[in-house]
């Protein structure tokens, strides 16, 4: 029954995640107590779905959490410190409403490391705080209409006695027509900050409440930050807030709306891979624990997991390993989706793309030809100890040795960036699992690592003939030259975390190429420039073609997102995919004049990436 709550007993929120938010890190040595005398008996999991349509047709859904349990005794033990207001009210039309919270802490010292927001649909920012002699230090700040999970703390916060722990809910009441309380429905609200923390074991508290103001006059006081609203796009409103339903005809109405507007983006390539995870659900070999839904942009980082993921072994044991019955419908129905939303990937059959000659002096282009091409998945390749996030690149070393490099815990998604490519994500810091992975490609053992709190969001990777290794980092918009067994950066482009256009600053760089002969550098930047960037084997910059892609057929020299390179030494040409513009173009690399273009319809309409085989050019 919605309306009895979660559990009938005494229960304590261990953890909450969001589709489209990050995930949730512990610090090293902390867990959260459970069992025994102290801790609680029973996991209860809840999963709240925006949309019940899709098991109409005995779908089923595999979502899950995982959990790691040890019986080896945690030297800090984490807990919930929960701030909620029980009183708030909000008179309708009201443009501002503050909802405040604040209670005295008279417990042993606490460390915070990670919080939540909560409300509901007229929530406009959550802020914490801890105050110690009048001072304010921001603990989290958030949309509450944005993925509801733990965030980090940017900076870390301790509490000790006697310290106040403070916390406002800003609402607005316009478009309501009557007075809006604090409640369990979809038309009631709520103001609730989640605090995870953790204490020494010895002094542990498991779980703590505020529901009181101890000391209104305060918030006189409170930054001016706490009041001002965190703008959330229009399509993140989407996400519901997972309450039980009992609407008003306006709120049937908005999500009636919202319902078809859902609809009209299923088919929309940008939510691709969110619609594939919902279907697929949690499963072991999905390398990342948590569902994305990626922009546009993120889409050439994750097709190759997407496909992955579907031709997995498992597909095709499930049925044989497991009990027939309903596992045969699972398995068919994830399959029958992932042909459906397939196909909005790919052009129709009868698209042929135009293969126009150039005009005179802009080059050639390369006529069709398909020929023999077939490649089958090696199932039992890497199998399950790999452990990867998001892979971006992939290369092969002067000894033939597999080269990933990927995003570990970290992921790119709609919430990566602000409007003028500013990663916005900073606060959790750099990815703390080598993101640099050297395997034998015969059996995928692991020879080497490396990468450790060096990147944010890892992108291309190229190795030059000396096996250094080439790299790029879209949220750091910089590329990186490291050598195999160094720690440190042999030479590092760009500025940290600054996009531009200059020849100082990339934005976004996708990919590296460097000439074997002369050792030319060169940046293909990328997802918001539309350039190939020469450097001098010492970084010095020396030249730069391309521009935008202007209305119309993209003509030679113009990008939309040059993707990723292959220098061709013999013919000292690099060669260039133009991802959105679904083809290949090559350069001679002394001048990056334009020689010819290469599309076939069995690209498909965008053309992720380019590599060279000596022999057949």
């Amino acid at each position: 029954d919605c309306d009895e709550g979660t559990c009938k007993d005494k229960s304590n929120i261990l953890y909450a995640w969001a589709r489209n938010a990050p995930p949730t890190r512990l610090p090293k040595g902390v867990g959260f107590r459970v069992g025994g005398e102290a801790g609680g008996r029973f996991f209860v999991l809840q999963v709240h779905y925006g949309d019940i349509s899709a098991f109409r047709d005995k779908h089923k859904d595999c979502s899950g959490v995982t959990l790691h349990l040890t019986h080896q005794k945690q030297p800090l033990i984490a807990g919930m410190y929960l701030m909620m207001s029980v009183n708030t009210v909000i008179p309708p039309g009201e443009k501002v409403v503050d909802a405040d919270i604040a209670c005295h802490y008279k417990r042993f010292p606490m460390h915070l490391f990670a919080y939540r927001v909560h409300t509901h649909r007229l929530g406009k920012v959550v802020s914490g705080y801890r105050v110690r002699n009048g001072q304010w230090t921001l603990i989290g700040r958030q949309s509450p209409q944005l993925p509801q999970a733990f965030y980090p703390v940017e900076h870390p916060v301790d509490v000790s006695y006697d310290d106040i722990l403070a916390a406002r809910c800003v609402f607005s009441g316009e478009g309501r027509t009557t007075d809006t309380h604090i409640g369990g429905t979809a038309n009631d609200e709520m103001c609730n900050f989640y605090i995870m923390y953790y204490m020494e074991a010895k002094h542990a508290v498991s779980y703590m409440t505020c529901t009181q103001n101890a000391n209104p006059e305060m918030f006189r006081n409170i930054p001016q930050e706490a009041n001002i609203p965190i703008p959330v796009k229009s399509d993140m409103l989407k996400m519901t807030h997972g309450h039980h339903e009992e609407t008003k005809d306006t709120d049937k109405s908005y999500l009636q709306k919202q319902v078809k507007k859902e609809e009209e983006d299923m088919l929309d390539q940008g939510d691709f891979y969110s619609l594939l995870s919902k279907l697929l659900g949690e499963r072991e070999d999905v390398v990342h624990m948590h569902k994305h839904n990626p922009t546009e942009k993120a889409e050439s980082d994750l097709v190759a997991e997407i496909a992955n993921v579907i031709q997995k072994k498992d597909l095709a044991r499930e049925i044989t390993n497991r009990d027939e019955g309903d596992n045969t419908i699972l398995v068919r129905d994830r399959i029958h989706k992932f042909h459906r939303l397939e196909s909005t990937l790919r052009p129709p059959e009868n698209r042929h793309f135009s293969l126009q000659q150039p005009k005179h002096g802009e080059g050639s282009w390369e006529k069709e030809h398909t020929g023999d091409f077939h490649v089958e998945e090696a199932v039992e390749w890497p199998g399950l100890d790999l452990k990867l996030g998001q892979v971006s690149g992939l290369a092969l070393d002067p000894e033939n040795n597999l080269v990933i490099f990927h995003r570990g815990d970290h992921v790119w998604d709609e919430n990566s960036f602000d409007s003028k490519f500013v990663y916005q994500q900073r606060g959790l810091g750099p990815i703390e699992q080598n993101t640099i992975l050297v395997l034998n490609p015969s059996n995928a053992k692991l020879l080497y690592s490396m990468g450790k709190s060096l990147f944010y969001l890892p992108h291309g990777l190229s190795i030059d003939k000396n096996g250094n290794y080439w790299v790029t980092d879209v949220a750091l918009h910089q590329v990186f030259k490291l050598g195999a067994d160094d720690k440190e950066p042999l030479l590092i482009l760009g500025v940290a975390f600054q996009p531009g256009s200059d020849k100082n600053h990339f934005c976004q760089p996708t990919d590296v190429a460097v000439d074997p002969i002369t050792g030319s550098i060169y940046v293909s930047d990328g997802y918001c420039n539309s350039r190939i960037i020469q450097f001098s084997p010492k970084g010095l910059y020396m030249m730069q073609w391309g521009e935008e892609t202007s209305l119309g057929r993209a003509r030679p020299g113009q990008f939309h997102v040059p993707h990723s390179l292959a220098l061709i030494p013999d013919f000292s040409q690099l060669c260039v995919a133009d991802r959105e513009n679904g083809r290949i173009q090559c350069f001679r690399l002394e001048n990056g004049k334009f020689i010819r273009e290469i599309k076939h319809k069995s690209f498909g309409r965008e053309l992720f990436a380019v590599s060279y085989v000596p022999g057949n050019l």
